[in-house]
């Protein structure tokens, strides 16, 4: 079971609000990072964001499903196919291509301009002024500008020349736009106040501190499930595929019923991965299954049905160590854990519900 802690969201919030010093713009694409969007945005509710940030049209749609009606922004370009649902969703664009602006802009969408200050990914490209000129005349003034860090977390210096990139470009804009916003989490946590209208958090919202961070996250997540067979290994025996993991004397294996299907990642006692049992740390043995993960419990009280917490609060089974002994990105680990596990939403939110991700 994943259990998700919305007063930990919360708590998130506040702090790298107080932390920004101006309203936050959530990121809850990826059904917010594998933890529930719904639910993460109604938590947030009462914080009063200034918009919810999504990755697509149908994450959009599903949060308006629920009740959502602060502004919604899709951060990835949305083809014109898709411009009559994001319409009827009340959605807002962010659009660098002028001929599919302009079909939006006529119909009266709302937009927003991504700016390429050197990620290469999306966006006008803060050197096009010619392209950024098109776009405002299809447009008009959009209700936002914004561009995206491409090494914050590694390389703090770079942020200082994409936002000088960025400034020329709004410096530039005959009207500036209502809603400039640049930081995301790892900036969020390394600086003070930003100078901007807004700030863009995403994975620190959920527990992860990325980055060169002057202060850790609340932990929001717990990944555990139950002992369904206890064995006693000889010397010698080996443990999962590959046979990686041999026994070095007799040892008690538990195994437990979570695999990578269900985001565990597969190579995690390759890392010196440990589990949590009865209180106690225990190291897991052996590749991850699909469905089940096998621990060496030989020194530990252990039963049939016990719990075991494979991530949590616990410093070796946070998010990031987690990612670490993978060898993945923290942003991998949770998002992946929307394949198969029984997610439970915890704390105190408008409205609190258990789903099956």
């Amino acid at each position: 079971m994943l259990t998700v802690d919305l007063t930990a969201v919360q708590e998130n919030y506040r702090l790298l609000a107080r932390r920004a010093a101006v309203p936050l713009l959530p990121m809850v694409k990826g059904d917010a990072y594998g933890l529930g969007a719904v639910e993460v945005a109604e938590c947030l509710e009462p914080h009063a964001p200034v918009a919810f940030g999504v990755a697509s049209v149908r994450e959009g749609e599903a949060l308006r499903a629920a009740g959502i009606t602060r502004a919604i922004v899709v951060f990835t370009p949305v083809p014109p196919s898709q411009f009559a649902s994001a319409g009827a969703a009340a959605l807002t664009l962010a659009l660098a291509d002028p001929a599919h602006l302009r079909l939006w802009a006529g119909s009266g969408g709302r937009w927003q301009l991504p700016v390429d200050t050197g990620m290469q990914r999306t966006g006008a490209d803060w050197r096009d002024d010619a392209r950024i000129r098109d776009l405002l005349d299809a447009g008009g003034t959009p209700d936002g500008a914004f561009t995206h860090f491409h090494s914050a977390d590694s390389d703090p210096s770079s942020m200082v020349i994409q936002e000088e990139r960025f400034d020329r470009v709004i410096a530039a804009m005959p009207v500036r736009p209502a809603s400039i916003h640049v930081e995301n989490s790892a900036a969020l946590l390394q600086r003070g106040a930003s100078r901007y209208d807004c700030a863009r958090p995403g994975i620190a919202l959920y527990g992860v501190a990325v980055g060169p961070a002057l202060w850790a996250p609340r932990a929001v997540l717990t990944l555990e499930a139950p002992v369904v067979e206890l064995r006693d290994v000889q010397p010698g025996d080996t443990v999962s595929y590959g046979a990686t993991w041999r026994a070095d004397g007799l040892r008690r294996i538990a195994t437990v019923a979570l695999g990578y299907a269900d985001g565990y990642p597969r190579g995690m006692a390759s890392g010196g991965a440990t589990a949590v049992v009865n209180e106690r740390q225990v190291p897991v043995v052996g590749l991850v299954t699909m469905d089940m993960t096998m621990c060496d419990v030989t020194d530990v009280p252990c039963e049939l049905g016990d719990r075991v917490t494979l991530m949590g609060s616990h410093a070796a089974l946070n998010v990031a160590s987690v990612a670490t002994r993978a060898q993945r990105s923290p942003y991998e680990v949770l998002t992946g854990m929307q394949a198969r596990s029984i997610r439970c939403h915890v704390g105190n939110a408008p409205s609190v519900r258990s789903v099956a991700a």
